[in-house]
């Protein structure tokens, strides 16, 4: 029999606040990690101007429905399994303990490096938008720090009102978003045309390269299993908030970078994504006569990375909050907040990293080279860009833990959900993961030693080892944790036991 919560009771302090969070919460937790108005003034001109690619509109269709195979049986995966660790867990039931830790180790160190990465451009952003509009210079590191201060006092709320903040933020995402598609198509330059979404235009010599700059954008659309259990109805919110963040977010995405492309005119948007990269939208709004509003545009990209700021220190919060109380490590990190709920231990130990890595960062930058762009340049390229490729390779080995976990047990589902959609998911992303390893020096830059490119995902692969030694340890030492692991959560039916031997 499964260990359960009844099983294994947990003290107060050890306890998110359960039913706290509807379908639509969820959806708003999700997007917030994806940041739309960030893919569009960050991503998409990155996209095309690296990859000298005009169809880069379609890789996010195509990037969607690898991800919408992946969410059927992640969404069937959810609804039987409820735990704040969603990859470890998953893993743990599909591939086994060990394996299971494995995963956590990816995870934990790739969604913190996804989230430090971020201060670096919102403290850029930040301290450009003060000089531009109050002609302040203050440094980067000082308003990576304001960020950090917000994301601290969010990261120990209780998750009912951070989903309500970030829900607000996501509007004013959208909305500012579907404001300049709406300019976009209203001034066209060279006319509402097709061009950059004809397949003759994607299929090319960067496709690859577009494939693997276009999965960042979804990065965190998998965590609503990480809210799992603080959300109302545990079986059904999961599944179907992913569901919707992933069409959602995709189609959008699609569109909008299609929107961009007219906004510029195809035969431009190359050359002046690669002029102006993330100002593109703005510098286009102004273009239009609408400095207001790109100015207003240029506020809300700073809400935007908040946001997103916000949804991975959550999530890396909660995988701390897991492991600490399964005793897999210190169980400190096992301890909520007795007034919120909220995984406070883990907030805390994710609040100090995120300063230590500010720090380095700021001195390390002092009398750069690359001026304020450092940041950018060093900061958030080097760490979200590590960070995808541990998260895509997770996702690899989490569809291939799906096709495992429902061998084992179909539960009433059809071959569809329990074998096809998860094989093509498992295609789809290891091809995507190829395609990151090969794009991988382009995707980090020159702007460190060579040997960075070896260096950032062995860190990656080093951190599932060091997991994976760590069940090995448990399974030979303390055999009662190591049984209980992936298990903390509340468990819907009864799970084999791996034998210790």
């Amino acid at each position: 029999m499964a260990i359960t919560r009844e099983t294994v009771p947990h003290t107060r302090g050890e306890q998110l606040k359960k039913r706290s969070i509807g379908v639509p919460s969820l959806v708003f937790l999700i997007i917030a990690a994806s940041a739309p108005l960030t893919v569009l003034a960050g991503g998409v001109p990155s996209s095309f101007a690296v990859t000298e690619l005009l169809g880069v509109p379609l890789s996010y269709l195509v990037l969607g429905l690898i991800l919408v195979f992946f969410a059927v049986g992640y969404g069937a995966m959810s609804a039987r399994i409820s735990n704040a660790g969603a990859f470890y867990a998953y893993v743990a039931a599909g591939l086994g303990k060990r394996q299971g830790l494995a995963a956590s180790g990816l995870a934990l160190v790739s969604y913190n490096l996804m989230q430090v990465g971020l201060y670096g451009i919102f403290g850029f952003a930040l301290s450009s938008l003060l000089a531009t509009l109050v002609g302040i210079q203050v440094a980067w590191w000082i308003c990576a720090l304001i960020g950090w201060a917000i994301v601290a006092v969010l990261g120990v709320s209780a998750v009912d009102f951070s989903a309500k903040v970030l829900g607000v933020l996501v509007v004013l995402e959208f909305v500012i978003v579907a404001i300049i598609n709406f300019f976009s198509f209203r001034y066209a330059p060279e006319g509402v045309t097709t061009t950059t979404i004809e397949p003759s235009n994607f299929i090319g010599v960067g496709l690859g390269t577009a494939l693997a700059f276009g999965i960042a954008a979804f990065m965190g659309f998998e965590s609503g299993a990480i809210y799992s259990e603080e959300t109302k109805d545990p079986q059904r919110s999961v599944p179907r908030a992913t569901y919707i963040a992933v069409g959602l977010i995709s189609l959008f995405y699609a569109f909008s970078a299609w929107a961009l492309s007219v906004g510029v005119g195809p035969s431009n948007i190359i050359s002046q994504s690669q002029e102006y990269g993330p100002d593109l939208p703005f510098v286009m709004l102004d273009g239009f006569g609408w400095k207001t509003l790109a100015d207003i545009g240029q506020v809300v990209l700073i809400t935007s990375l908040l946001a997103a700021l916000v949804a991975f220190h959550n999530s890396v919060a909660r995988y701390f909050f897991s492991l600490g109380r399964e005793r897999v490590i210190h169980p400190w990190f096992g301890q909520t907040s007795d007034r919120s709920g909220a995984p406070r231990s883990g907030s805390i130990a994710q609040t100090t990293i995120g300063l230590i890595a500010i720090v380095i960062f700021a001195v390390a930058g002092n009398g750069s080279e690359y001026g304020i762009m450092y940041p950018i340049l060093t900061m958030f390229t080097w760490l979200t860009n590590a960070a995808a490729f541990g998260l895509i390779f997770l996702l690899v080995v989490t569809s291939l833990s799906i096709i495992r976990y429902f061998d084992k047990n179909p539960h009433g589902h059809g071959v569809w959900v329990r074998v096809v959609f998860p094989t093509l998911a498992l295609i789809g992303l290891s091809a995507v993961f190829v395609l990151i390893m090969l794009n991988f020096d382009t995707m980090i830059g020159d702007t460190g030693p060579a040997s960075l490119v070896w260096i950032m995902p062995a860190v990656i692969i080093l951190a599932g080892v060091i997991g994976f030694l760590r069940g090995e340890h448990l399974r030979r030492s303390n055999p009662d944790v190591f049984e209980h692991i992936g298990q903390g959560g509340e468990r819907l039916e009864p799970a084999p036991r791996e034998p210790l031997v």
